[in-house]
């Protein structure tokens, strides 16, 4: 039996497990706002819990963030089930954000807010986790497929 857009669902998988497994290191680790630093100034783990978006973004949602997260998934793993096959860069880029956002919407439902712990202090930005990070690969990816499809003589019937 062959599995549709198999790279899809591998990718998923994967970022759902490291977004999983760092997060659950974090948190048997380390307390609740410590920080430790890795290269001083410039990058450190801290722990830091999250009840809005990305970058802290709708902090006061009353929970509706992981229903998002639940409807953005159901809606990728129906597009990979029940949609065309896709070309590599799509199943890439669908796949990391699917883990993404269930790797997140996972510590939403769980406890209500989401763990962040990758902190880069040399530009001062928001503390994050590795399901943001494939998120933003993911989309990446995306860009990276309409580029590419744009690129390729269509074909004429």
């Amino acid at each position: 039996m062959t599995i549709k857009n198999r790279l899809f669902w591998i990718v998923a998988a994967i970022a759902i497990a490291l977004d999983q497994l760092t997060k659950y290191w974090v948190v048997q680790g380390m307390q609740l706002q410590e920080t430790i630093p890795i290269w001083d100034k410039v990058f450190h783990f801290t722990y830091v819990l999250n009840t809005g978006a990305a970058f802290s973004l709708f902090s006061d949602s009353g929970g509706w963030l992981r229903w998002l997260s639940l409807i953005v998934s159901l809606g990728l793993m129906a597009l990979a089930l029940l949609g065309p096959p896709m070309i590599r860069w799509e199943q890439f880029g669908f796949g990391f954000i699917l883990g993404g956002a269930l790797g997140n919407g996972i510590d939403r439902f769980d406890s209500g807010a989401v763990v962040d712990f990758l902190d880069f202090r040399l530009i001062r930005f928001p503390i994050f986790n590795l399901a943001d990070v494939f998120i933003n690969v993911g989309i990446a990816c995306l860009l990276i497929a309409a580029f590419w499809q744009s690129g390729q003589p269509t074909r004429r019937s």
